[in-house]
């Protein structure tokens, strides 16, 4: 071989190793998809329409669901920062009308989004759509808030591990990954538990996770031109029907006990109040 042709051959050679590290270190990435969902903001009037059968939209103002944005999404976000790569997008189950809160999403730190063109009719159905999405994207780490502040399911999460055959952690409040596994801390009754994991994993997060970040201007003008990709929903049951909803029942008056008359006290949780 010429002088020419070895230094061709090193040339190939050298263009190979590098583009395998290359290739090697795009594996390495950490991927995260954070689910987020559309909420009344908590000062809303709740009111029904259709006979209680519909949520009344008129006058809403609409937020992102705090447990999917204060501690899901801005924990990956940390996370993504402190290891200096990787990428967290976020997934929307909801129609045109929710971009405007999927922007937000965005403009606290989210690099791209993905909204599926469907209403979320209940938790299945929710799930069913953002794992035909995310089973082959290769996510490391799967978010979801640990409820939502409307229905209070805490059904999405569970159901999307069991549809996409992953670990699934639930209620975490705090998260260290590696890059290949994690170690998680929830809360349980009269403790803690510390859990290990190895990714790829689906985790529900509550409050102690993270604390809420405010989208700065810069933040805000860049998510206006972030990728928000829309996809078609796929068919799925709705394993549920809201057939009427009912305001909480007002709170009656309060009894004032002498604290040294302990059997009237007693008698009302007995026999009033029916606790005891």
């Amino acid at each position: 071989m010429g002088s020419s042709g070895f230094q061709l051959f090193e040339f190939l050679v050298s263009f190979g190793y590098c583009f395998a590290r290359i290739e090697r270190r795009k594996i390495d990435l950490m991927k995260s998809l954070v689910c987020i969902s559309k909420v009344p903001d908590t000062t809303t009037k709740v009111t029904f329409t259709d006979n209680n059968t519909k949520f009344n939209e008129e006058n809403v103002q609409y937020i992102v669901n705090p447990y999917d944005e204060w501690y899901s999404l801005v924990r990956a976000l940390e996370l993504k920062e402190a290891k200096g790569e990787g990428t967290v997008t976020v997934v929307n189950v909801g129609p045109a009308d929710n971009e405007q809160t999927i922007r937000k999403a965005l403009a606290i730190g989210a690099d791209d989004a993905v909204r599926i063109d469907a209403q979320p009719t209940d938790g299945y159905y929710t799930a069913a759509q953002i794992a035909a999405h995310a089973k082959d994207k290769g996510y490391d780490l799967v978010w979801a808030g640990s409820e939502s502040i409307d229905y209070n399911g805490f059904e999405v999460g569970g159901m999307l591990a069991e549809l996409l055959g992953l670990p699934y952690v639930q209620n975490a409040t705090s998260i260290d990954y590696d890059g290949s596994s994690a170690t998680l801390v929830r809360n349980i009754e009269g403790g803690q538990e510390t859990l290990s994991v190895h990714s790829p994993f689906v985790l529900s997060t509550q409050k102690g996770m993270a604390e809420a970040r405010i989208p700065n201007m810069r933040g805000i003008m860049q998510a206006k031109k972030k990728p928000l990709e829309v996809i078609s929903p796929v068919e799925a049951e709705n394993l549920t029907e809201i057939t009427k909803f009912e305001h909480p029942p007002e709170k009656g008056e309060v009894k004032m006990i002498d604290p040294e008359n302990v059997e009237e006290l007693v008698d009302l949780l007995q026999n009033e109040a029916k606790v005891l």
